[in-house]
């Protein structure tokens, strides 16, 4: 059981709690550890436990009929996961798997449905969270339409760091390809080239952001546009309940 405020500040939404919050959220909150590739919820399944992740990245994968899958969103400290719960929903519409090893926090999905009906500053919370994670999920699917490899990758290196907090990812090529839906050759040859320019530092399942500038003036917009989108919503709310 979490024992000071200070312990939560390792996810941003659980960071946001005013004191009152998370006393009551404390309790129902355990720390675990998640392996990379395991599975959290499969498409159609019933959500039972919620996570905010910490240091651990997790995918919400669309799957085909065809066992093909491809990354629509990743939850790291920003978020959390089972958002459905809070919706109305009981199922997951999508596969969630941990793509980065790490800890989270984990909740009971009825302990969290209950708070949320009770609190209004968790509620509005929650609410702006899944705006912020609407617009991921659809910059995503822009993004996988109609931008080259090499802006995606780059997109893909970015939101990767901001999740970790550290320029040093521990991810091969084969899963950058397989959270991309593209072939690892693809990835092989847009890395090779953020390599060559200096961006980037890769080897064999490790990848180093060298220069981040240099790598967001190749990304895309929708990294911008995404990253955006989540400081306004999310830091605005908690200065706001700070200075109240």
């Amino acid at each position: 059981m979490l024992t000071l405020q200070s312990d939560l500040h390792g996810n941003h939404l659980l960071g946001a709690l005013p004191s009152h919050e998370w006393q009551t959220l404390a309790p129902h909150l355990e720390l675990v550890h998640l392996r990379t590739e395991q599975l959290i919820c499969d498409s159609g399944q019933r959500i039972h436990h919620v996570y905010f992740p910490t240091t651990a990245i997790v995918s919400l994968l669309s799957t085909m009929e065809d066992g093909s899958s491809v990354e629509i969103a990743a939850v790291g400290r920003e978020g959390m996961t089972g958002v459905p719960v809070l919706t109305g929903g009981e199922t997951m519409p999508n596969r969630v798997q941990v793509q980065c090893a790490g800890f989270a926090y984990r909740m009971s999905a009825q302990a969290l449905k209950q708070q949320f009906a009770r609190s209004d500053f968790l509620r509005r919370l929650m609410l702006l969270y899944m705006h912020a994670l609407l617009t991921q999920v659809a910059q995503t699917a822009a993004c996988n339409r109609h931008h080259s490899l090499s802006k995606q990758l780059c997109r893909w290196l970015l939101i990767e760091v901001d999740r970790v907090a550290s320029n040093d990812l521990s991810v091969t090529q084969q899963l950058i390809a397989d959270m991309l839906g593209v072939r690892r050759e693809g990835i092989t040859e847009a890395a090779g080239k953020l390599h060559d320019e200096g961006l980037i530092h890769h080897s064999r399942g490790h990848i180093r952001v060298l220069d981040r500038e240099g790598l967001e003036a190749r990304a895309c917009e929708c990294y911008g546009l995404v990253r955006r989108e989540f400081d306004r919503l999310l830091p605005r709310l908690h200065q706001a309940e700070t200075v109240a």
